[in-house]
């Protein structure tokens, strides 16, 4: 799809996701979103490259070790950072399109965490404004996800493999996005043990 500007776009999207999935964020968070979004849309700003490799997607445990282990304070907070918006990247805009099993619990724990641990850090001038971008980031991590897993659908179920992989996201995460989809195409989600949520 041709854009002539991405960030029109994403925002565009983001606001009808948001309203479809009656989600309510600050305009701060939103705009960090959006951008997030138009960052990520190049390739090479998601994955890292590796020399004489391909470019790679750090695994997010790394992300949190690495910000873990380090002393300097400035750079625990970029790759905390960085944990988040790759979490909610993939957790949202690319789970629905992968082919193996993505684990969406894995990444709204990790990004979450991340991006509550970032609410909490000490700072001054304009990572202050962020701390409370990074507070509403955590607290509505999941249904920030589901936004944007609605932005990055661009279809409908097809396969018996896109229900499995719904309801699945759906049992893992509690995801009323997942949940509606899986009643809209007529089915009944049970969680494990034929016990109703």
């Amino acid at each position: 799809m041709a854009v002539a500007d991405v960030r029109e776009f994403f925002r565009g999207a983001l606001q009808h996701a948001l309203r479809h999935q009656q989600v309510r964020v600050r305009e701060h968070t939103e705009h960090y979103v959006v951008n997030l979004l138009a960052m990520f849309a190049r390739t090479e700003a998601l994955f890292e490259p590796v020399p004489g490799k391909h470019a790679r997607l750090k695994p997010l445990a790394l992300l949190l070790a690495e910000a873990f282990e380090t002393d300097d304070p400035r750079l625990r907070y970029r790759l905390l950072q960085r944990l988040g918006d790759v979490a909610l990247f993939i957790a949202g805009f690319l789970a629905g399109h992968s082919r193996r099993a993505v684990d969406v619990d894995y990444h709204v724990a990790m990004g979450g965490r991340a991006y509550g641990t970032l609410a909490q850090v000490p700072v001054r001038g304009a990572q202050r404004a962020l701390a409370s971008v990074f507070a509403e980031l955590g607290d509505k991590f999941e249904p920030l996800v589901d936004a944007l897993a609605e932005i990055g659908d661009g279809k409908d179920t097809e396969s018996p493999q896109d229900l499995l992989r719904l309801y699945e996201q759906w049992q893992r995460t509690g995801s009323r996005r997942a949940h509606r989809l899986l009643m809209s195409l007529g089915l009944q989600p049970q969680p494990a043990g034929g016990r109703s949520h």
